[in-house]
Formats: structure tokens, sequence, C-alpha cells
């Protein structure tokens, strides 16, 4: 029950900023972020279209996934270029490409990307989703594909993204606030490589074991559990989604340095992290549901460690 109400209580809080964003903080575009925009959209349907149509001939579903970490640097180096260079927008630039490249590199370690660019390993949820009862027909598995897949993750990439196009014009010179909003940002950054690599560490040594053929349970502590419980995720059932979701709010921050907020911190472009936590949110439930049926020792665990932030430490 109380897992649940702090769902509801995300939800409500996520969509009321989102609300408050938009309404307090509207769109008011000038012709230089409306022509930007508009080639940031052609970047996104183009981006649609490839995902859909390759997903659909190639049966993996995991084009967006490849994507995810590389076309943020994409759009934040269009705006910067457009922008004619602005120093802040720069350093908010690197900070994107800085972690699209570690986010890029983490996920070609997993076999993702491949010669053939429409091959390469496939996220296991994929997989999992298809076999869903309620998605597991041709038709119904094209619509998910077209617009929870494809539409809706393109646009939520190109919606993070867009505080840069925020500030673009902004007369605010780059202050001691932005160098503080950007060290934040690398740390969350830093905080994430940390949590993947104590992460694959731990399932490389793991497979290692199983392929001698060790039964899960016969296998030493801790990786008779199936699932890590190390350095950060012995305080955080997810310290990578903490942090990539920390991230995106922590760049929207440098809307309110750059005075590009209307009442206090309010801007239309709080939506794309906000929704990006919503995505975060059913993510967690869906991989934690599998996690809690293959792995007994899973439930306890969730019991006792929060799910973002890290607070109390797991006992074994």
């Amino acid at each position: 029950m109380k897992k649940n109400i702090g769902t509801i209580l995300t939800v409500l809080t996520v969509l009321i900023l989102s609300v408050l964003g938009f309404v307090l903080g509207g769109p008011q575009l000038s012709k230089l972020q409306s022509d930007t925009l508009k080639i940031l959209l052609i970047i996104c349907v183009i981006s649609i279209a490839y995902c859909f149509l390759i997903g659909e001939i190639t049966g993996n579903n995991s084009q967006v996934d490849k994507i995810w970490s590389i076309l943020p640097i994409v759009y934040a180096w269009v705006i910067v270029g457009k922008s004619g260079l602005n120093p802040r927008l720069i350093v908010m630039a690197i900070l994107i490409t800085l972690w699209g490249i570690r986010l890029t590199y983490n996920f070609a370690k997993k076999g993702a990307y491949s010669i053939k660019f429409w091959s390469g390993e496939e996220d296991y949820r994929w997989v999992v989703l298809r076999e869903d009862p309620k998605l597991n027909t041709r038709w119904k598995w094209a619509l998910f594909n077209l617009f929870f897949i494809s539409i809706y993750q393109n646009a939520l990439i190109l919606a993070i993204t867009l505080p840069l196009l925020a500030v673009m014009e902004s007369a605010v010179i780059f202050s001691i606030f932005d160098g503080l909003i950007a060290a934040l940002l690398l740390g969350f950054i830093v905080l994430e490589t940390i949590a993947d690599h104590q992460q694959n560490k731990f399932q490389t040594k793991k497979y290692e074991l199983l392929k001698q053929g060790k039964k899960l349970e016969d296998l030493p502590s801790p990786f008779n559990k199936g699932f890590t419980t190390n350095g950060l995720w012995r305080r955080s059932r997810h310290p990578n989604y903490f942090s990539e979701q920390s991230i995106w709010v922590v760049l929207y921050f440098f809307c309110i340095s750059a005075g590009a907020t209307n009442y206090i911190f309010f801007n239309w472009t709080l939506v794309g992290s906000m929704f990006l936590i919503l995505l975060f949110l059913g993510s967690s439930m869906f991989s934690e549901g599998i996690s809690l049926k293959k792995y007994p020792e899973y439930q306890s665990y969730s019991k006792q460690v929060s799910k973002y932030i890290p607070l109390k430490m797991y006992k074994d």
C-alpha cells in the first residue's frame, strides 16, 4: 500500500509541475528559437520513422535505445551552433556530450551496436513485453512500437534537451550559479558511471560462474542472490536511474540561472524532465516485477532499500 501511495504521489507531483511549467511559463519563442526548433523536429521525425520501420522489419526494437544517448548530443550542438556559440550553451552541450559518450560506451559493452546497424543485442524488456498477452499479436505490437517505442520515446529525447533552446538567447552572463549547476550535473554523471560499473562488474562475474554449470543458488555470496547489493546498490535499488533522472532535472536549472523562467522557476521545458521521471517510474516497476519473479530475496531487498534516493542500507 505504501508503495502505491508513493507512486500515486510521484505521478501527481510530476503532472502538477508539468502543467504549472507549461501554463505559467508557456512557450514564447523568438524567430531564432522557432527556426532552431524546426530543425530539431525534422531530426526527431526522421528518427521516429527510422526506429519504427527498422524495428518492424528486423524485429529488434532496441533501435531507440541505440540512439537514446546520441540524439541529445546532436540536438545540443545544433542549438549551440544556431546560438552563435553561447558560453552557457557550450557548457551544457559539453556535459550532455560527456553523458552521451559514457552511456553509449556502456551500452556498446552489452553488444547493442553492430556493423549491421539494425542488429545487435536487444533490451530484454522488449522481449518480455512481446510475450505479454496484451501485446503478443502482430498488430498490437506494431501499434505499441509506433506510439510508445518510436514516437513517445523520441519525443521525450527531444523534450529533455529543450532547456538549451529556452536559454539560447539569454542576456544573463555565465555566473557562479551556472558553475555550481554544472558541477552538480557532472557529479550525477560520475555517480551514474559508478553505479553502472558496479552493476556490470557484478553481472559479468555472475554469468561467468553460471557458465561453469553451477546453479544460481549454489553460487557464492552475494552472487547467489542474482542481483547486486554492493556499493551504491546497497542503499538504492536503482542508483543509476536516480542519477539519470537527476541529470536532466539539474539541466533544467540552467533555465533559472539564465533568467529564462517565469513565476520564480517555471518554464515550459520543465515538462521534458518531468515526463522522463514517469518513464523511469514505469520502467522500474516493470523491471522489478521481473526481478521479483526470478529472485526470491528481491522482495526482502525491496522492502529495506529505497527505489531511488540512497538512504537506508541493505542488511543481508
